[in-house]
């Protein structure tokens, strides 16, 4: 048997066969599948002229998109690149939270009363800073609500909350960026930070311009907003964002984010505030100034309301949280409600060296000797008056400041109108005083040696006066007395014995004494010097009067005790005003000061009288009544009233014995209720007058005058006998001090 090639017995390997009919076992091959027969072709259509003309613009349409296309994602990869470089070169020059929050170009100044307690505030205010984390809860949420509801997911721009802008400016007629804005919190916030440029006083006017310029609007700065904006989300965390944004948001009346703003119109913190006073404070955001509560408290109650309602539609409060916030509105402070300290403060602020006031780049705190209760009763006493006394829709002013003797100013008012930064009719408006000066012409005499039961004449007189010819002074009743003491020509501000007595110790020495006493200005060189021909402010004339209850000492009337650095505890500057030197002995002082007790007593005063009291003071009315005045003072206090129109129309039917007094009396009633009566400092004349008359030339004649001769009635021969040194009749009259000055009294006031 032949063996294989490799020596096996196997068989050697062969291919299949592919025919039938080989042997071997081998698999026979496959039928071939039949061949699909092809379907015969369509027939090729030619477009016609329409079809082209369709397909080529369609074709053209498609080749411009896929260009545009190819352009555009490559722009856009280019332009997504610059814009991440340009968000990251961003972030990379913010600098720490903590150095943002106080972005003031000026300091504040905070103004304390006697008793250490905040009354007002001026410059820009700003609280310290708080975090996000620490403020009340329900701030934030109110916040949130109110700007950007979507804060807390946005990357630092909405696209939805600016289409919505741009809608509803665009339905309104308005520009799209005219309106409403769309600006997110973070927007805000680079706004508030000026994108990151710093005030430059060269190349701003001032601080506002600078703020003008950064609140500015157009298309270039809103891009430059959103990078801004952008970078913030990516250089800071969401809680800091809020934090900036919380601390240099400006909130109206000068504050300086919202713990300045919590501060001052609530007296809290923003740690504290309620879900009512958080939703006032963030409706401020919309318009600080218009919301304002200090401005228009319902006004701001009203927009607090809207903000409650958007907290409670995005869940931040509860039904019932929303009923509470409703049913009790955010209250103003005590301090907030004293309108910013008003007249006050302003004299206050313009008193101080600018520098640490009005141009203060630092935080200032003042200590002032404002009294609350006292500035209180001013300003009801007056509101009381002009509601129940004067007609309505008088333009008719009137001021008040209240002192005590040594010039510490306890309360001003400066117009019916109260707030801060408005004329201020206590220390800006120079005005004649009329009889309200006569005090200071009796004022010389008594310093010379004369005394109150002196007799002056009371009768028709004239004067020649170089370069104005003849001059009649008259009385205000166009009556004549005859011969009177002083005290009752005082008490019953008559003119002509006003007007001898000053041309009788000299205008010279009347002059002097009113300017001593600090009345500044030019004072009349004229005889009608005496009758109050001369210009000064209320304030001027009331520390003039403090000098009389004094003793003779004139006084710097002032509101600053002294002034410190917030941080500092030694103060930079101390009180400029006080006590300054003697003008009139203190017994002529004291004798003066009785006469003007009698003023108030049997006088023109006497609407000014408070059952209990002591007090004294004085009328003046100026010519044609442009002017009506009522000065006066108790044991502790002086106060002053002045009444007019700030165009100088004459009041009807007003005299300083008037309104002015019964302001003066309302004022004084509320100041002294609930304190101990107490005497005045007064001397009434002992051992009756010099002697001394003025006669109707002017000149003092040092004899006893016309011979004293007994009327038969003994309570009144006793006063004549004192009045002129003699002995009292034997056995006729009660000789005590108190009969026969009050037989006087009677004798001087005609009964």
């Amino acid at each position: 048997m032949r063996m294989g090639r490799n020596g096996s017995g196997k068989s050697p390997l062969v291919a299949e066969r592919r025919y039938s009919g080989g042997g071997g076992g081998s698999t026979p091959p496959r039928k071939p599948a039949p061949r699909r027969a092809k379907a015969p072709a369509k027939p090729r259509r030619r477009k016609g002229p329409i079809a082209w003309l369709l397909g080529f613009p369609l074709a053209l349409i498609r080749f411009v998109l896929r260009g545009v296309w190819a352009v555009a994602w490559r722009a856009g990869l280019v332009g997504g690149v610059v814009l991440g470089a340009w968000v990251a070169y961003y972030a990379s020059t913010l600098p720490p939270v903590g150095d943002l929050v106080d972005g003031r170009a000026r300091g504040s100044v905070t103004l304390l009363d006697r008793y250490g307690e905040t009354f007002a505030w001026r410059g820009d205010q700003f609280g310290g800073m708080v975090t996000a984390d620490e403020v009340s809860p329900y701030l934030v949420d109110a916040v949130v609500a109110t700007e950007d509801r979507r804060f807390w997911w946005h990357p630092g721009i909405d696209p939805q909350g600016v289409a919505s802008a741009i809608r509803i400016n665009l339905s309104e007629g308005r520009g799209p960026l005219s309106g409403n804005g769309g600006s997110t919190i973070t927007q805000q916030t680079a706004k508030l930070l000026c994108l990151g440029r710093p005030y430059d006083a060269e190349v701003w006017e001032d601080e506002a311009a600078y703020e003008a310029d950064c609140r500015r609007t157009t298309m270039t700065r809103k891009i430059e907003e959103a990078v801004y904006a952008l970078a913030m989300e990516l250089r800071y965390s969401k809680q800091e964002i809020l934090t900036i944004y919380l601390n240099r948001a400006y909130l109206g009346s000068g504050t300086r984010g919202f713990e300045a703003a919590a501060q001052r119109y609530f007296g809290v913190s923003a740690k504290d505030v309620t879900p009512a006073e958080a939703a006032m404070l963030a409706g401020l955001l919309k318009a600080p100034t218009t919301y304002a509560p200090t401005n228009n408290l319902q006004r701001s109650r009203d927009r607090a309301n809207v903000v409650i309602g958007l907290m409670e539609e995005q869940g931040y409060l509860d039904e019932a949280q929303a009923l509470e916030a409703r049913d009790n509105p955010a209250r103003l402070s005590a301090a907030a409600s004293s309108k910013e300290g008003g007249a006050f403060a302003d004299w206050v602020m313009e008193s101080g060296p600018e520098f640490f006031t009005q141009d203060t780049t630092e935080d200032v705190t003042i200590r002032t000797t404002l009294d609350p209760r006292i500035q209180r009763a001013a300003e009801e006493a007056l509101g009381a008056v002009f509601q129940n006394q004067v007609r309505a829709g008088s333009k008719a002013e009137a001021a008040i400041v209240v002192m005590s003797s040594d010039g510490a100013v306890r309360a001003m008012v400066g117009g019916r109108q109260a707030g801060a930064g408005l004329f201020n009719r206590a220390t800006q408006a120079q005005r004649q005083t009329g009889s309200s000066f006569k005090p200071f012409v009796y004022a010389a005499a008594l310093d010379l040696g004369m005394s109150p039961l002196d007799y002056v004449e009371d009768t028709p007189m004239c004067m020649s006066i170089a370069g104005s010819g003849r001059w009649c002074p008259d009385n205000y009743d166009h009556a004549f007395k005859g011969t009177i003491t002083l005290t009752q020509a005082l008490a019953e501000s008559r003119n002509i014995p006003a007007v001898r007595l000053s041309e009788t110790v000299g205008r010279e020495a009347v002059r002097n004494i009113a300017a001593q006493f600090g009345i500044e200005g030019d004072l009349a060189v004229g005889p009608a010097l005496a009758l109050g021909a001369s210009e000064s402010t209320l304030l001027d004339m009331t520390g003039a009067y403090a000098g009389i209850l004094n003793g003779g000492s004139a006084v710097a009337p002032y509101g600053l005790i002294d002034l410190m650095l917030q941080g500092d505890e030694a103060p930079v500057m101390g009180q400029g005003g006080g006590i300054r030197e003697r003008v009139i002995q203190e017994r002529a002082a004291r004798e003066l000061t009785w006469m003007m007790w009698r003023v108030v007593e049997e006088g023109t005063g006497q609407r000014a009288r408070i059952p209990g009291w002591q007090v004294a003071g004085k009328t003046g009315t100026t010519q044609a009544a442009r002017d009506a005045w009522f000065i006066g003072f108790s044991a502790d206090y002086v106060c002053g009233v002045w009444m007019g129109y700030d165009d100088n129309t004459p009041l009807r039917g007003v005299t300083g014995g008037g309104l002015p007094a019964d302001i003066w009396h309302e004022t004084m009633t509320r100041v002294l209720d609930g304190e101990t009566p107490q005497p005045l400092p007064m001397m009434p004349p002992s051992g009756g007058g010099t002697g001394s008359f003025v006669q109707p030339n002017g000149l003092l004649a040092d004899g006893s005058g016309e011979p004293y001769e007994p009327t038969g009635d003994p309570a009144t021969d006793a006063a004549l006998a004192a009045a002129f040194g003699a002995p009292l009749p034997p056995g006729e009259g009660d000789s005590s001090e108190g009969a026969v000055l009050d037989a006087l009294m009677g004798i001087l006031s005609g009964q």
